[in-house]
């Protein structure tokens, strides 16, 4: 083992070395551009990238020429959103997703809302779960669009996606999920789920950053997006801009390696996780769970510790990469949106941390980050006088 450790991987993830391998050809010996059709260097890339798109197709049910190559899930849910309500805005202005949304998310459906759109954000349970009879009851013959996240990214509660899917078909209303944090983790299936829509990223499963993927159906029914990127019509008319090769390349190949190991490394990150939540708990008392006991990510894990800042508990672990909720929103000193929706208060969202385990995490490493997290707390709340007054019963 060595330090420091990383277990911060619902933030990113280390590129896994064979993806590595499958995409460094790309950069030298195979340089062409995949929309070049007059030469062999331009048929090698399109061959390229037409083989991860059948990588990212298959990782998630779906076929080939419904994958839209983006930069990221940021992107692949701006498009979603923004592409529904511009291609579908005179059918309805009504748009219904979730509290506890990656901003990636929410922020354009404020957007929208400034448009003149109407937006409904449900709230969720104590475990983060939003309750498809609540998609039901919110929406309206103005409803274009439901977007609910199938994995929340601070606290790794699991959506019921196939039963929102089902509700939103009856319904005639297009799903969008938000997979960002959920695929090559969980099995995911569109036909099944009934998703028309759906965000990915590569550089949440063990590839680069700076590029992902949305799904888009496109028979039962075909779905049509107004583009946020025009100029070329590159990806179907949807997504205009030179394709970048190497990384989707790797991509792709990170969708092949997660589809093939999926099952086998999401047992071996549950029972370290468990091993991590079970003796923290054991060993310091006044631990909470956030999130589903069970329905949950394999290596998520976000606890909140009384009577400690989280921000100071990190700091007191500087060999330990962890976080305190989302990598988008870690700079601000305000209490975690997504467990405020949880309803929990102030005090104890402040002391959450959010362990994320992933495909390279040891359990030597789970075993050294309990003992630190077990030092760091218990000397923390040894000089804190809100521990001290809650031991004498004030």
């Amino acid at each position: 083992m060595q330090l420091p450790i990383y277990l911060d991987n619902n933030s990113t993830t280390r590129v896994d070395p064979r993806v590595v391998e499958a995409m460094l050809p790309y950069f030298g010996e195979h340089y062409g551009n995949a929309a070049s059709r007059t030469h062999s260097f331009g048929w090698a890339a399109e061959e390229a990238v037409d083989r991860a798109r059948e990588q990212v197709a298959h990782l998630i049910g779906a076929g080939k020429k419904e994958i839209i190559f983006t930069s990221g899930a940021t992107e692949s849910n701006n498009l979603a959103i923004k592409g529904v309500a511009g291609m579908y805005g005179k059918k309805g202005r009504h748009i219904v997703t979730c509290a506890i949304e990656h901003k990636a998310v929410l922020d354009p459906c404020k957007r929208l809302e400034r448009e003149g759109f109407q937006v409904t954000y449900l709230p969720v349970d104590h475990d983060g779960r939003v309750a498809a009879q609540q998609v039901a009851q919110a929406i309206t013959d103005q409803t274009i669009l439901v977007s609910v996240m199938a994995a929340n990214n601070e606290i790794g509660t699991l959506q019921p996606i196939g039963e929102v899917g089902t509700i939103c078909k009856e319904r005639g209303v297009l799903f969008h999920t938000d997979a960002a944090q959920a695929a090559g983790k969980i099995p995911l299936d569109v036909e099944t789920l009934g998703v028309d829509l759906l965000s990915l990223s590569a550089h949440k499963m063990y590839g680069p950053k700076g590029v992902g993927a949305l799904y888009v159906r496109n028979r039962g029914p075909h779905v049509r997006l107004d583009p946020t990127i025009d100029g070329g019509g590159h990806e179907r008319g949807m997504r205009s801009g030179t394709l970048p090769v190497p990384l989707i390349v790797a991509f792709g190949k990170a969708c092949e390696l997660s589809a093939l190991e999926m099952t086998a490394e999401a047992s071996r990150l549950i029972l370290l996780r468990e091993k991590l939540r079970t003796e923290l708990m054991r060993q310091l008392g006044d631990v909470t769970l956030n999130g589903h006991p069970t329905e949950r990510l394999p290596g998520n894990l976000n606890l909140s510790f009384a009577h400690v800042q989280g921000e100071a508990l990190m700091m007191g672990m500087r060999d330990v990469a962890i976080s305190s909720g989302s990598a988008c929103t870690s700079a601000s000193v305000e209490p975690s949106y997504v467990l405020r929706a949880l309803g929990i208060g102030d005090d104890l969202a402040h002391g959450s941390i959010r362990f994320g385990l992933g495909r390279f995490t040891g359990e030597e490493e789970v075993d050294y980050a309990i003992g630190a997290v077990v030092r760091v707390v218990e000397h923390l709340r040894r000089i804190s006088p809100q521990y001290a007054m809650a031991q004498a019963g004030i």
